[in-house]
């Protein structure tokens, strides 16, 4: 793995470093970690990360400090990572903020790929692991000493749908799941949905790179950027107005997803939904689209979202858009803030029980220790135990297990 890590293009408080993976049929891929460090590592960053896992062979016992508390976040369909204001909040908020760009997207598309190609969102494992294996050293790089991560994984749209379904396979890896309106359905009925997916089964097993003639809200997108609301500048081919070219291959394997929560999942760490009130949908354009989600619709996002596990969160937001953390300044500063609030509740600093690292194990591990299994957040024994000042903890890529009371099948 590349162990050196480089200025990011949104700046010197931002570092990036790309993750090698096993090349496809496109050729070698890549994805990329951004980590936001506006004081650096250790005081001086000279971009290098120590040989081995720090912190493992040091003797020291892995719990005997907090837990850093960390989040990833994964973007959508089309998009790449550019949230300056979300990672500043969370950081203020004494989070280690890391974000991935997805082979074929953002940074880590290269020549010759198709933007945005996937056959199954399984591909992206590959993808989560290698990232969280390179934050659990970067936060130990940071510390110098060994530690537990608690790590939440926040995702946007399809970002939200892979970290859910991620999350489902992988239960007992993170403290909790934030998700920024996510395609978590498809609009129809169950036999319309049942009748695409065949179809288009069938045509991605023939011609997966199939270019589709549909509907998109590139014209929507575009002239709500016009209008002021979009505050920050955007790389034209990481993120298109128009939006990336939609295969058949890479929609049946959304569909195929969307079947997978439709016969029933459970998250068991808790999941926090942020997403508009309402949906202007239709390319037509109307200046609704100002102040709704123009993507996707909200209806039944909420619903499949209220069944995705026993401790959901649902906070929707007057005047957000796809995106809530576009949304114009008075929106976003309130889902940012509302994201923070609710993960000092749900993840206190200090918390020692999500784990992660390189080898954490597929077996269900306890997220935490709740008082009950009502969804009430654990105490954080007020709020100066529930919100860490200063600079973010961090620590070794240790993982520590320990049986479950929630196991599922």
């Amino acid at each position: 793995m590349d162990k050196f890590w480089t200025e990011d293009v949104l700046g010197p408080s931002f570092r990036a470093l790309t993750l090698p993976l096993e090349p496809d049929d496109e050729g070698p891929r890549v994805a990329t970690l951004v980590a936001y460090e506006p004081d650096g590592v250790a005081g001086h960053d000279t971009g290098h990360e120590p040989d081995g896992d720090a912190g493992q062979d040091s003797g020291q016992d892995v719990g005997a400090a907090d837990p850093a508390r960390a989040v990833l976040y994964l973007h959508g369909f089309s998009d790449y990572f550019f949230h300056e204001e979300l990672a500043r909040t969370l950081h203020a908020h004494g989070w280690a903020f890391f974000a991935l760009d997805l082979h074929k997207y953002g940074r880590s598309m290269l020549p010759g790929q198709t933007p945005g190609y996937a056959t199954s969102l399984e591909d992206y494992d590959a993808d989560l692991e290698a990232a969280v294996t390179a934050l659990a050293r970067r936060v130990a790089a940071r510390r110098g000493a060994p530690t537990v991560v608690d790590l939440v994984l926040i995702g946007h749209s399809t970002g939200g749908l892979i970290a859910t379904l991620w999350a489902t396979r992988n239960p007992g890896r993170i403290a909790a799941l934030v998700l920024n309106s996510p395609w978590l359905d498809t609009l129809g009925t169950a036999l319309v949905k049942r009748t695409a997916r065949g179809v288009l089964t069938a045509v991605s097993r023939r011609r997966p790179k199939l270019r589709l003639r549909l509907p998109q809200a590139g014209v929507s997108l575009r002239r709500a950027g016009r209008s002021g609301h979009r505050e920050w500048p955007v790389d034209p081919v990481w993120r298109p107005e128009a939006g990336f070219p939609i295969t058949a291959g890479w929609l049946a394997a959304v569909l195929a997803a969307h079947a997978t929560l439709a016969k029933g999942i459970s998250v068991s760490a808790p999941v926090l939904v942020l997403c508009s009130t309402a949906s202007t949908l239709g390319a037509a354009w109307k200046s609704a689209k100002l102040a709704t989600d123009c993507v996707l619709d909200v209806v039944p996002m909420v619903r499949r979202a209220a069944e995705l596990g026993p401790r959901v969160t649902i906070r929707r937001l007057p005047g957000a858009l796809h995106d809530v953390f576009l949304s114009r300044g008075d929106v976003r500063r309130l889902a940012v803030d509302s994201a923070a609030s609710w993960l000092d509740m749900y993840v206190p600093a200090g918390a020692a029980d999500a784990l992660v690292g390189p080898t954490a194990p597929r077996t269900p591990v306890r997220a935490w220790a709740s008082p009950s299994r009502t969804g009430t957040p654990r105490s954080g024994g007020g709020q100066a135990a529930g919100r860490r000042t200063g600079p973010p903890l961090v620590g070794a890529p240790r993982v520590r297990t320990r049986p479950s009371g929630d196991r599922e099948g």
